[in-house]
This record gives C-alpha cells, sequence and structure tokens, in this order.
C-alpha cells in the first residue's frame, strides 16, 4: 500500500483549499458577470445559462473518472494535470470573441476542474489518518467551498465594475501557477492500493444522462416540453440510467460503484448534495440578476449585497466541523435544511420596493444554510469507507455537488424566463429542496442508517483482503 507521509499536512491542505477556492469560485463569480455578459456578447437567457453549465456540466460528467484516474496515475500528478488544464481553460475564457466561444472555453476549464476538486479531497483524506484531525482538516475543505461559491459574487463584482468581464476568468491564472509550484514541492504522491480499471461505457452513460436532462430543461423554454427534441433528450437520458443500472453491477470495476449506494447514509448525503447546491445554484442565478436588473445596482454593489453570506461561512464551516467531529453530523444538516427552507419562503416576498435590510437579512438566512451544510455532507460521504475508495466516494460527493448547481442554474433560468411571477417559482423551489435536504438529515444519521453504512463498508473491505493461495505440495 502506498500510504503518503508529510511532514506539513497543514501546508497540503492549503494547497488543496486553494484548488478547490478556484474551481468552486468560477461557478459563483461568473453570475455576477451575467449581466455584462448579456449586454457585450448579446447572450440569450438560453446562453447564459450555458455560460454557468456548460461548466457546472463537465464537472458533474467526468469527476468520477478524474478520481478513479486519480488513485490509479497517482493523486499527485493528476492534481497537477488539473491545475494546468484549468489555467488554460481560464486563459481562453478570457480572450473569447462571443458566447459560443466561451461556452467552450468553460468546457475546457471544467475538464481542468474535474481533476482537482475530488482529487483534492483524497489527498487530504490520506494526508490526515487519524479519524478526528481528518474530519477537522475536511471540515475546513469542506467549508472553502461554501465560502468560494458565497464571495465569488463580491470578487466578480469588483473585477466587472473596475476591469470587465474578462477579469473574472484571467485572475486565475497566476493563483494557479502559484498553486503549480507549491503542489510540486508539498504535497507528497499517493495511489489506491489496488488500482480501477476503466470504464468507457460507464462514462459515456453518465454523460448521456446528465448531459440529456439538462439540455431538455434548459431548452425546453424554447421549444416547449412537448417539442420531439426534448422528449428525445428526456427516453435518451432514461435509458441511459436504465444503462447503468444494468451494465454497472457486472463490471468489476465500475465507474458508478453502486455498492456504495448499499449504504443508506452515503445514498443521503449524495442527495443532499444536489438538494443543497440546487437550491444554492437557483439563488445565485436570480438574486444576482435581481440586485442588478431590478434594483439597478452595479456588479460591485449586488456583489457586496451577498458579503453577509460569506462573512457567515467563513464562521460557521470551522465551528460546523468541530460539531460534526464530536457530534455527528444531524444538527448541522438539520439547521442547513431550515435554513434554506426558510430563506426560500421569504425570499417569495422580496420585489423591487423591498427594504434593502430586509434584503440583507433574508440573505443571512443562506449564510446560515450554506455554513452549516457542506462539512457534514463531505464528511458522510467518506467516513466508514476504506482509504482505497477515498477517490470514487469523494468524486461522488463532488459530482452531487456540481450536479445540483447545474440543475439549479438550469432550472433557475427556465422558471424565471416562463412569464410573470416566474421568480416566485424558483423561490418555492428553493424552498422545497431546503425541506429535502431536513427530511434526509433525519432519515440519514439514524441507527438503521449508519448499520448500512457498516455493511457497505465491509463489502470493500471483503474484496480487499485477497488471501495469498498456498503453493502446491510437491509430487
Amino acid at each position: 500500500m502506498n500510504v503518503p507521509t508529510s511532514r506539513r499536512p497543514a501546508l497540503v491542505l492549503a494547497i488543496c483549499c486553494a484548488s478547490i477556492v478556484v474551481v468552486v469560485m468560477d461557478i459563483s463569480i461568473v453570475t455576477v458577470a451575467l449581466p455584462s455578459l448579456r449586454r457585450d456578447l448579446g447572450a440569450s437567457v438560453s446562453g447564459l445559462q450555458w455560460t454557468v453549465d456548460a461548466y457546472t456540466l463537465v464537472l458533474a460528467g467526468f469527476l468520477v473518472l478524474a478520481g478513479s484516474s486519480a488513485d490509479r496515475f497517482g493523486r499527485k500528478r493528476v492534481f497537477m494535470t488539473g491545475l494546468a488544464v484549468f489555467g488554460l481553460g481560464s486563459l481562453l475564457c478570457s480572450v473569447a470573441p462571443g458566447i459560443g466561444w466561451l461556452i467552450a472555453a468553460r468546457a475546457v476549464q471544467a475538464v481542468g476542474g474535474t481533476m482537482l476538486n475530488p482529487v483534492a479531497l483524497a489527498i487530504v483524506a490520506t494526508v490526515y489518518p487519524e479519524p478526528a484531525a481528518r474530519a477537522r482538516a475536511i471540515g475546513v475543505f469542506g467549508s472553502m467551498s461554501g465560502l468560494a461559491l458565497a464571495l465569488g459574487p463580491i470578487l466578480g463584482g469588483a473585477l466587472v465594475d473596475g476591469l470587465g468581464w474578462r477579469a473574472v476568468f484571467w485572475v486565475n491564472v497566476p493563483i494557479v501557477a502559484m498553486a503549480l509550484a507549491a503542489t510540486a514541492a508539498f504535497v507528497p504522491e499517493s495511489r489506491a492500493p489496488r488500482a480501477r480499471r476503466f470504464d468507457p461505457v460507464g462514462q459515456v452513460l453518465v454523460v448521456v444522462v446528465l448531459g440529456g436532462v439538462v439540455a431538455a430543461i434548459i431548452e425546453a423554454r424554447w421549444l416547449g416540453w412537448t417539442s420531439p427534441v426534448i422528449v428525445g433528450l428526456l427516453v435518451v437520458a432514461a435509458l441511459g440510467v436504465l444503462g447503468l443500472r444494468r451494465y454497472e453491477p457486472r463490471r468489476a470495476d465500475p465507474l458508478l460503484e453502486l455498492r456504495l449506494f448499499l449504504s443508506v447514509s452515503f445514498s443521503a448525503a449524495i442527495l443532499m448534495a444536489m438538494f443543497a447546491l440546487c437550491g444554492f445554484g437557483a439563488f445565485l442565478f436570480v438574486t444576482t440578476q435581481y440586485l442588478q436588473d431590478v434594483r439597478g445596482m452595479t456588479a460591485l454593489a449586488a456583489g457586496l449585497c451577498l458579503l453577509p453570506v460569506g462573512v457567515l461561512v467563513l464562521v460557521l464551516s470551522p465551528r460546523t466541523g468541530r460539531v460534526v467531529g464530536t457530534r455527528g453530523p444531524r444538527l448541522p444538516l438539520v439547521v442547513a435544511g431550515v435554513a434554506l427552507g426558510s430563506g426560500g419562503a421569504a425570499s417569495v416576498w422580496l420585489d423591487a420596493t423591498t427594504p434593502l435590510v430586509v434584503v440583507l437579512a433574508v440573505y443571512l438566512l443562506f449564510g446560515v444554510f450554506l455554513g452549516t451544510v457542506n462539512p457534514p455532507i463531505t464528511n458522510t460521504a467518506i467516513s466508514g469507507m476504506p482509504r482505497s475508495m477515498a477517490g470514487v466516494a469523494g468524486s461522488l460527493a463532488s459530482a452531487g455537488r456540481q450536479t445540483g448547481t447545474t440543475l439549479g442554474v438550469a432550472l433557475a433560468g427556465t422558471i424565471a424566463g416562463s412569464g410573470a411571477g416566474g421568480a416566485v417559482g424558483v423561490w418555492w423551489l428553493v424552498a422545497a429542496l431546503g425541506v429535502g435536504v431536513l427530511v434526509l438529515a433525519v432519515l440519514s444519521t439514524g441507527r438503521r442508517a449508519l448499520l448500512t453504512a457498516h455493511r457497505a463498508a465491509a463489502l470493500f473491505e471483503e474484496v480487499e483482503r485477497v488471501p495469498v493461495s498456498p503453493r502446491p505440495p510437491r509430487g
């Protein structure tokens, strides 16, 4: 077994946190630039949705492949490759001459991002072998995801107002360069004890499912839900799901490790990740345009209105990590579900005349939600699993987040653009997602759920304990 050692695990954690900050921030930092993109490039609402979703869709579709590839070829090697590709994609975004070019460059950017998020989590999990220290480190790592989402609009607003929308992309380049140098110097190489085989059929099916669903949601606004194109996309996605259920269990090393989902805790963590980030993705997509288009704010002012969200994430996330390490994930998840549901319901009443202090008070609820939801989800996803599955389990948790963000933007754009009162429909969707997180939090942290997690982990441990066959006697 190749177990990494590091004399500076805190520095390794900092490097991994820097990588997730730039990857996740590029989801939210773009939202504040959408009005400028629409004016400068003549983009439609659909084009704006694809500008966000081309990035998150590629992240969701290829995160699992990146995690398993890192387990096979080396996490440090894949991590550094991801940094280089992400930097190249950011540079291409900053010089895009039109919306089509920008969407394509966002996909390149996301290819690099797939090699950073889950791989960084696996690196953190392996350099902190002691469970309590690992829980604290994962809490810090998970908090960076929420903090990046919350602070993205603030940084993006300053860059858009001061330098233009292209600055939100080229600002990544020097950060990536420094991260590459630090990774080469300080991050230890590590691999899984047993390399997993590639699963090209499973990878294609995953992309077909996610791409079909997201494309159908985005384009249904223009083509209609009964359009042959939309119906065809949904049928293809449904066939992809059936293909995954039939094909993946037959493989020794499937891309989508369905046995992980025998754990109620793990399955609920993935669903909660999807629900939570779907709600927050919808919140960001609608809010940044509400503040600029409805209330007439500048990009920077709109970003600063989300400062309460970032402050609460910064304050609450480390404390949430400690609570998860000492008392378990139930309390933070319940708080997160209540805060998201309340924030969605309260946002229904916001309009152009709502006092700004009331708007900011509502955004505090989203800050409480984001500050308490990520650490328990991340810890739940990989806790109880053997170390060899850290990359795959972490990849699925990250894929759940990105899938949720992708669906949140797609649904928000489609619902909000459906006519008068569309934004109200988005907020009721966010409220319902908060209720979903609350229900799953209770179901996934009970005694029966924890027993299923131990049973699922035992399946992998049995496979890893391969006995050595005795040499046959001579003669």
